[in-house]
């Protein structure tokens, strides 16, 4: 409905509408009725309305809430209803804007009252600052000035309790009767923390009060070094470095008194001589039994009771010197460098500030302290009163020894030992100098027994063994040398330097005997000579096969001798083979010639060696020899103690005998066929001359075969 409709009258039934039929958009169907009336007008107002109006939507949706039916009496009085609710609404809203007013009234009044108490009590403030006014700035200055003395004496408490030390902290610093602990240690920091913290007291205009603290704190620091020197000292003498669990406090006073390196290294000079002299009695105590003051300890048993056994003795004195360095190192270790790098701070540290480390005129500075090779030289120091004990007794042994065997072993357990000291104490300790001029000296004896062993059996040197074997002399120093390989096998040198250092020794303990066979064989006729230098070569050969590692660079120069002597006997069964089957001479005339030259092959007949005379008695004298030829050339080498060998050789004689009698074979063969080619030619002549072949018919195969 249109917004006027509200008050329209009630629309006529609709049996008083004279409407005709309406088209689908509301307007009059062509040929309705000609006119229209009011409610026609009315009906299409209301249909031409357009529904997307908000305002009409919210017509419509305020009549459903209010639930009004339609009917004629409602509608009559719809607009009558509406008008008077806006009016009852306006009457509500005017009685409310009169309270609103009436509050708004009283609001203001109170405020009145508000300004007027405001002004009155600004009056009274303004007459009471006025009056207060020197008493504040007054008060104000003396709250200042308070701040400014609890500011200063904050600052005086702070400076002495950094920079002053108390009472009774000078005392525990400086009496020997306070005892060095902890609150020693923390006040000594202290002291330190305090003279050089004065460097920053220095840098103001008035230096005095600086200098005077660090001038008092020195005097403090060097009476407590002084006090903890003397107690490092006393401590020194009765510490046990057998207990596990070394006093803490002992450590770390050496820590702290590295830091006067002058003061350290008489300390550690006091505590080297009496540890020196704590292990020279523990040393002489294992060795006989007995204390230094001459009490007998049965607990112990004497290392003199197997002085019989020089080998075992000297072994039991060398591994208590190393047990007694290693348990020494163990425990300076734990001592000294347990904490790290602590002592060699502080020893920089004193250098730096010691008085005559500024004056030295060593312009690159000292050297570096090095913990671990200073903790050696310690060590070496500690033990060097039981070396001393222990290299008079070595070298005893050393001299007193007459065997050349134990004078090696000797030598090499003093290797051993030489190499585990420089694992454990460097290369510069007076305990590894030690062992190295024991170990020279031992091998220098080893050396002189060998030369006099040697000189001892010259006269065996003139005697060759009639079945041309290695002679006993050489058999008894192979024996020997093979107990010396043993030990050194077991030596701890390098790999790469093992054949090099046992080349002295072979020098020594090998190379004279086989020298002195090699002249014995200068007497003696070939072949012989050969199969006894080889029958000695083999013997040393086999001796030093199982120790290649050491041995290769001179075995394989043995095998060289070996080979060249073989080659030698090989000559000499090749020349027995040419001798015995008479074929000397016929060799001796065909090699310069070959079956490929004309020339040769008509050289042959002429031969005096082949005439057929000399031939025939030559094929004889061959045919006599090959049925014991293999049997009287195996005689010849029978002495070879190595049967394989000698079967080689032979063997190797009789193939290049085969082969030169292959080359005699294929000439005869030749020189027959250019015979016949010379008779075809000329047809006139005679054949007065016999068939090579049928004069000297072997054949290389049944030499072959005969000689295999």
């Amino acid at each position: 409905m249109a917004s006027d409709g509200l008050a329209s009258p009630p629309l006529p039934g609709r049996d008083s509408l004279s409407l005709g039929p309406l088209s689908p958009t509301g307007s009059p169907v062509p040929g309705s009725a000609g006119r229209s009336n009011p409610l026609s007008s009315k009906v299409t107002s209301v249909l031409s309305t357009s529904y997307a109006d908000a305002e009409f939507r919210e017509s419509l949706a305020l009549l459903d809430e209010r639930g009004i039916s339609n009917s004629a009496e409602t509608r009559r009085q719809l607009r009558l209803d509406i008008q008077k609710e806006v009016i009852d609404s306006n009457g509500k809203i005017v009685t409310e804007f009169g309270r609103v007013a009436e509050q708004l009234r009283r609001i203001g009044s109170t405020i009145d009252r508000l300004n007027k108490s405001y002004q009155e009590m600004r009056g009274h403030v303004t007459t009471a600052h006025e009056s207060t006014s020197t008493i504040l700035e007054e008060a104000s200055s003396l709250m200042t000035q308070r701040r400014n003395i609890e500011t200063k004496q904050q600052v005086l408490k702070a400076f002495r309790e950094h920079f002053v030390l108390s009472e009774d902290e000078v005392a525990s610093l400086t009496l020997t009767a306070e005892p060095v602990d902890d609150r020693f240690f923390a006040v000594l920091s202290k002291a330190k923390r305090i003279r050089k913290d004065c460097e920053f007291l220095l840098g103001f205009e008035s230096q005095t009060l600086g200098l005077e603290i660090m001038d008092q704190t020195s005097k403090y620091l060097n009476q407590a070094f002084q006090k903890l020197y003397r107690w490092v000292q006393k401590e020194f003498k009765t510490l046990n470095l057998e207990n596990p669990q070394i006093n803490s406090s002992v450590r770390r006073a050496i820590r702290v008194l590295a830091e006067r390196p002058s003061l350290f290294q008489n300390c550690l000079d006091f505590f080297a001589e009496a540890r020196e002299q704590i292990l020279s009695d523990s040393f002489y105590l294992a060795l006989t039994g007995t204390a230094g003051s001459g009490a007998k300890d049965n607990s112990v048993k004497p290392i003199e009771l197997v002085a019989h056994d020089p080998l075992r003795y000297t072994g039991d004195m060398l591994a208590w010197t190393h047990s007694a360095a290693v348990s020494e190192r163990e425990a300076l270790e734990i001592l000294f460098i347990s904490d790290g790098n602590e002592i060699a701070k502080g020893i920089q540290e004193g250098r730096e500030n010691e008085l005559w480390m500024l004056m030295a005129d060593d312009t690159d500075g000292p050297a570096e302290f090095d913990a671990v090779k200073a903790l050696n030289e310690l060590v070496d120091r500690d033990v060097s009163g039981a070396v001393r004990i222990l290299r008079q007794r070595v070298e005893q042994v050393i001299q007193t020894n007459e065997e050349t065997i134990l004078a090696y072993k000797l030598a090499n357990l003093l290797g051993f030992y030489r190499f585990t000291f420089s694992k454990l104490l460097g290369d510069e300790s007076v305990l590894l100098q030690s062992m190295a001029n024991l170990e020279s000296e031992a091998l220098r004896q080893f050396r002189s027994l060998m030369r006099d062993h040697i000189t001892t059996i010259e006269g065996e040197f003139q005697h060759t063994p009639s079945d041309l074997g290695p002679p006993e002399f050489l058999q008894d120093a192979l024996k020997q040398l093979t107990a010396i390989m043993k030990t050194y096998e077991t030596s701890l040198t390098s790999e790469g330097d093992r054949e090099a250092d046992f080349e002295p020794i072979l020098a020594e303990s090998f190379d004279p005997f086989l020298a002195g066979c090699e002249n014995m064989s200068r007497n003696i006729p070939p072949p012989s000579a050969s199969i006894f230098l080889v029958n000695c070569l083999l013997a040393a050969r086999g001796a030093l096969d199982p120790f290649a590692d050491f041995t290769r660079t001179r075995v394989a120069r043995l095998q060289s001798t070996i080979d060249e002597h073989a080659a030698r006997l090989v000559e000499s069964q090749y020349a027995f083979f040419r001798r015995e089957s008479a074929l000397d001479p016929i060799f001796a005339a065909l090699a310069p010639l070959s079956d490929a030259e004309r020339d040769d092959v008509a050289k042959v007949a002429k031969l005096e060696p082949l005439q057929p005379e000399a031939l025939g008695a030559t094929s004889q004298s061959l045919d006599d020899f090959l049925p014991s030829a293999v049997m009287d050339a195996m005689e010849n080498v029978k002495h070879l103690q190595d049967a394989r060998l000698a079967r080689e050789i032979t063997e190797e004689a009789a193939d290049r005998f085969c082969e030169d009698f292959e080359h005699v074979e294929g000439l005869l063969i030749e020189a027959d066929e250019y015979a016949l080619e010379v008779a075809a030619a000329d047809r006139d002549g005679e054949e007065t001359r016999s068939s090579l072949r049928g004069l000297f018919p072997r054949t290389t195969g049944e030499i072959r075969v005969l000689l295999s």
